[in-house]
């Protein structure tokens, strides 16, 4: 099976086996557009294809255009109006328009660019490959040119209406620390919206198989564990064990990293003696403020999927806001 997710690496490896390859980008979209903008078809001078701009609605013209593209070595931007029957038959209630950028590997995008890009997304690191929609060399860019684009996932076209930004962020983690019953509820909410769920938690009973159906669960104690996971800036951390032995170890190891969200159980009296012993171990005022404490917006929930809704939208209010 093809990773739809990765059509850049899939591009390369055509493009290093001998076939002549163009990657088809949806750029912009209006109205109810079957795929979102940033979406990509790769296809070769055969017609074969993989990947996917519109659900199949006008995949065919764009494989058309694609094979003219690797012909004459252009890059070229099509635009689409999909109706509304078109797009019943890929489950939308009705149409709408999209933009694709198509580019013949090779030529109008370097090798060189397509292969770093391919290396940046391995090594999960951020980066933004920019293209010019007029014909201009396209080039990566790193989070400081479009930090906004890069905290909101969003892809597009900039203000000057040629500049096409088409993010790559790394996979969203987050590391939920006390496999408690909030944890329960709290790990589907993460992978439904998006997230790589960890738990920690050196206690077996607490961190089972048979709690956690099919989710890492790592049996150590959190600090060590954190150093393994090497948490980044797509990462958020909860801690939820309401133990300081297990609690400390894992906020002091992530306090001073990179981690967009630290959210901690506890009442505001359990927090405010955590805040003291984070300043007798060296902690700074302004470090420990990027605790957020009690953990989860005040939706007035006791129960523990109800603290689950509230700490996963704080923590999407902090991805997407910078809260």
């Amino acid at each position: 099976m093809t990773d739809i997710t990765d059509m850049p690496r899939l591009a390369l490896d055509w493009h290093r086996a001998g076939r002549r390859v163009a990657i088809a980008t949806v750029v912009e979209t209006w109205g109810s557009a079957p795929r979102a903008v940033g979406s990509q078809l790769v296809i070769d001078a055969d017609g074969a294809m993989e990947g996917s701009v519109s659900g199949g609605c006008v995949e065919g013209a764009v494989i058309v255009e694609a094979i003219e593209a690797l012909e004459d070595g252009k890059s070229r931007v099509l635009e689409f109006g999909v109706s509304d029957d078109e797009a019943f038959a890929v489950g939308l209630a009705c149409g709408g328009e999209i933009k694709v950028l198509v580019e013949p590997a090779g030529t109008a995008l370097p090798v060189s660019v397509l292969e770093n890009l391919v290396a940046a997304r391995a090594a999960t690191r951020p980066v933004a490959y920019v293209a010019d929609l007029q014909g201009g060399p396209p080039h990566l860019s790193g989070t400081t040119e479009y930090p906004d684009r890069f905290r909101l996932d969003r892809s597009g076209i900039e203000e000057d209406g040629r500049t096409f930004v088409a993010i790559h962020n790394p996979p969203l983690r987050m590391i939920i620390v006390g496999a408690v019953h909030i944890a329960q509820a709290l790990v589907p909410m993460a992978r439904a919206c998006g997230y790589a769920p960890v738990i920690i938690d050196p206690r077996a009973a607490f961190g089972s198989a048979e709690r956690f159906p099919g989710e890492t669960i790592i049996e150590d104690w959190p600090d060590a564990a954190m150093a393994a996971l090497t948490p980044d800036a797509r990462t958020a951390v909860v801690t939820l064990t309401h133990d300081p032995k297990l609690d400390d170890p894992a906020i002091m190891a992530v306090l001073r990293s990179d981690i967009f969200y630290l959210g901690c159980l506890g009442s505001t009296r359990t927090h405010a003696k955590r805040v003291a012993r984070l300043q007798e171990a060296g902690f700074s005022a302004e470090e420990i403020a990027r605790i957020h404490a009690p953990v989860g917006l005040d939706l007035g929930g006791r129960q523990p999927a109800e603290i689950a809704v509230s700490v996963m939208a704080e923590v999407t209010q902090a991805l997407r806001q910078g809260a």
